[in-house]
């Protein structure tokens, strides 16, 4: 599976941990991420993560792109809710694109914590149904 990793400036920490906790099942698919929270995450746990640009610079609507073009399977994005008016038009863009495509979202830990336990009991193998070409080869 292909997932896409977004944090806010106040969420990056926890999306670290978060990585931390659940390596072994990160470890398994492609991650692509906007370029510091990648670069944070890459640092923390070594694991092997594309970096796009930085989420204010473009990198959220890279990941939008990836996401029309059925290139991501999963969106985890911990968002700052107080903070997040800056960032709000790229993002509900990207709910958008999520929505329209079938793209499980998380925007919190506990929404995130559930999608990784389900993608390691294998509750999103669907993705891989419908789009072949993105299933990561072992």
């Amino acid at each position: 599976m292909h997932i896409a990793l977004i944090a806010h400036d106040k969420k990056k920490e926890l999306m670290v941990q978060f990585c931390m906790a659940y390596k072994s099942i990160f470890s398994k698919h492609k991650l692509c991420a906007t370029r510091t929270t990648g670069s944070m995450i890459v640092e923390a746990t070594g694991l092997n993560v594309e970096k796009l640009l930085a989420g204010h610079q473009g990198g959220v609507q890279q990941i939008a792109a990836r996401i029309a073009y059925d290139e991501i399977d999963l969106v985890l994005c911990f968002r700052d809710p107080v903070s997040a008016r800056k960032y709000e038009p790229d993002l509900s863009n990207l709910m958008s694109l999520c929505d329209i495509h079938s793209v499980p979202i998380a925007t919190n830990s506990a929404t995130a914590e559930v999608l990784i336990q389900g993608l390691e009991r294998g509750d999103l193998d669907w993705r891989n149904i419908l789009n072949p070409k993105n299933k990561v080869q072992d």
